[in-house]
């Protein structure tokens, strides 16, 4: 069952986009270290799976972010180019996570705290970047069309860690 989502505008998605480009940007021009890459994709990732938190702190986060880069970007570009970008985008979910894929989602969130903490000043930045550009983007139809598998991913590496728990291997 897919859920509708209260969606991004126009000008958060291009707010969100904005962040990648900055940080890609660098990363392209700076010698295209996969490391750095490493963060931008588990950001991406973890701000991807914060939309299907429904009614848990990753999902009203996400939700925040969303209402947060809309204001932001729809004042920004109404006030560089004088139009209105606050048009809502067309919205899909990802999806839902059983019990044992919300294993698996806590579990890369605190895996994502930790890098965090640990990171310098610059990985931290990319990695909220692209954690805020996840939470964007990924309620949009076409970024979720995308992602649709990555649920289904979460859900059954949650199933397999369970019944490996269980002893059902």
């Amino acid at each position: 069952m897919k859920i509708t989502l209260t969606g991004a505008t126009l000008a958060a998605c291009v707010f969100a986009i904005a962040f990648m480009v900055i940080y890609l940007r660098k990363w392209w021009v700076g010698g295209r270290a996969m490391k750095d890459l490493a963060s931008m994709i588990q950001g991406f990732v973890n701000g991807a799976l914060a939309t299907v938190c429904f009614g848990g702190l990753g999902g009203w986060l996400a939700g925040c972010a969303r209402q947060t880069a809309g204001g932001v970007g729809g004042k920004v570009i109404s006030g560089t180019t004088g139009t209105d970008a606050a048009t809502p985008m067309a919205t899909a979910s990802l999806g839902q996570l059983t019990p044992e894929g919300g294993t698996v989602v806590f579990l890369l969130f605190v895996v994502l705290f930790f890098s965090y903490k640990a990171a310098s000043k610059e990985d931290k930045g990319r990695l909220l970047a692209f954690v805020f550009a996840g939470m964007v983007l990924c309620v949009t139809a076409g970024v979720a069309g995308m992602l649709d598998g990555l649920p289904d991913l979460v859900n059954s590496l949650g199933l397999s860690g369970r019944n490996a728990i269980e002893g059902h291997v």
